[in-house]
């Protein structure tokens, strides 16, 4: 429904198996990052092995998580990318332990073959921090009929995305590309209910732009696309906090805060008992 420009969003968001209903709750859907690789920013070898994913994911599920992201290549700044198969290798065997785990589970990932795989194997949500730009990428996800979509936005590519970012308007110019990747998807039947927008903090921006888009988070929404802020242990609040890598819990848990405090339907993060915690005090405090 259209009011002055401004679409409303969606009250629900089909992720595959799972719907989230936002008509009856106001906290945020809480995505843990699961990094099945060696070389992640956060966490990079603490799980590279199923094993230790699979582990990883129990405690998430026991700490109140929704949905489970799972990663085999490291997006961090700098990071040269991972062939095919490594992926898959990495990423299946955790897939097909954790598809009955009782939550939803999702793919981070940018290549097609890999984003079809996982879709067969069990996930219910595709994360692409190109948005579907990557050759096949639509056509893989158009293979599902109900499955989660997260479009992010980033500059450039993970290895020059940090040399030097430059906007005239970062919000303008981020809600431009995220409107235009998201009705792509709507000409090819995909539902705006399926549909989730990620402005994605850290990727080709720098600490400027960063607070600029955390400070007008709410603007994001009124493309009438649910939103995903992921700000977890990011560099920005390194900057703002002088905390290394393992010492940005509160800050992180602080962000998450904030970002649904300005319409977040989905935050990504390390910290899930923690973030679930806050999120669950913030909830009982706004209704």
């Amino acid at each position: 429904m259209e009011k002055q420009g401004i679409l409303e969003m969606p009250t629900t968001w089909r992720c595959g198996r799972f719907l989230f209903d936002f008509s009856k709750r106001r906290r945020p859907v809480v995505m843990g990052i699961l990094n099945a690789t060696p070389d992640s920013f956060s966490d990079g070898g603490k799980f590279k092995t199923p094993k230790d994913a699979i582990a990883q994911a129990e405690l998430m599920v026991e700490g109140g998580v929704d949905l489970i992201d799972i990663g085999g290549e490291s997006t961090r700044p700098g990071a040269e990318p991972v062939a095919l198969q490594e992926e898959l290798d990495r990423v299946l065997p955790v897939i097909e332990a954790l598809k009955d785990c009782g939550v939803a589970l999702s793919i981070d990932t940018y290549k097609a073959e890999t984003m079809r795989q996982a879709l067969r194997t069990g996930v219910d949500c595709v994360n692409d921090i190109w948005a579907l730009r990557q050759a096949g990428a639509v056509d893989a996800v158009l293979e599902s009929k109900d499955c989660g979509i997260v479009l992010m936005h980033m500059q450039r590519d993970p290895q020059t995305m940090q040399f030097n970012p430059e906007y005239h308007d970062v919000i303008a110019q981020v809600m431009q590309f995220l409107n235009e990747r998201a009705e792509l998807l709507k000409t090819k039947g995909v539902d705006r209910n399926r549909i989730v927008i990620d402005p994605g903090f850290g990727f080709g921006k720098s600490l400027e732009h960063n607070l600029s888009m955390l400070r007008h988070f709410d603007q994001f929404s009124q493309l009438g696309y649910a939103v995903l802020a992921g700000i977890s242990r990011k560099s920005m609040l390194g900057k703002i906090t002088g905390k290394d890598m393992h010492e940005r819990l509160a800050p992180s848990v602080a962000a998450a805060i904030m970002a649904a405090d300005r319409g977040a339907r989905i935050v990504r993060v390390h910290d899930v008992p923690e973030t679930v915690d806050a999120l669950k005090l913030w909830e009982a405090s706004v209704l």
